[in-house]
């Protein structure tokens, strides 16, 4: 059950995070349309709020921004992981 909970933060967190940055206007400086923060809320929020970041504080996708980026997608693929093994398996 504690493992449960665990996931639905990790789950839960980034995109509350991304939320609070798309309402006071730090994520809509760094995309152009809409619809890249709409899917990065669905599918990879960690990636989504890199990479804002990197837009507004180092001026783009360079340098350490790049490292920055890297990290978004591991922890993305990390959640998203973690998440799928909680799952119960079904026994057949």
């Amino acid at each position: 059950m504690g493992c449960c909970v665990l996931v639905l933060i990790a789950v839960g967190v980034p995109r509350v995070a991304l939320a609070l940055l798309y309402f006071n206007g730090y994520a809509t400086r760094a995309y152009q349309t809409q619809l890249w923060p709409l899917l990065g809320f669905l599918l990879m929020p960690w990636t989504t709020i890199a990479y804002a970041v990197c837009q507004n504080e180092m001026g783009g996708v360079n340098g350490w921004g790049v490292a920055l980026l890297i990290l978004g997608v591991a922890l993305d693929l990390g959640t998203n992981g973690s998440a799928s093994r909680a799952k119960p398996r079904r026994a057949t």
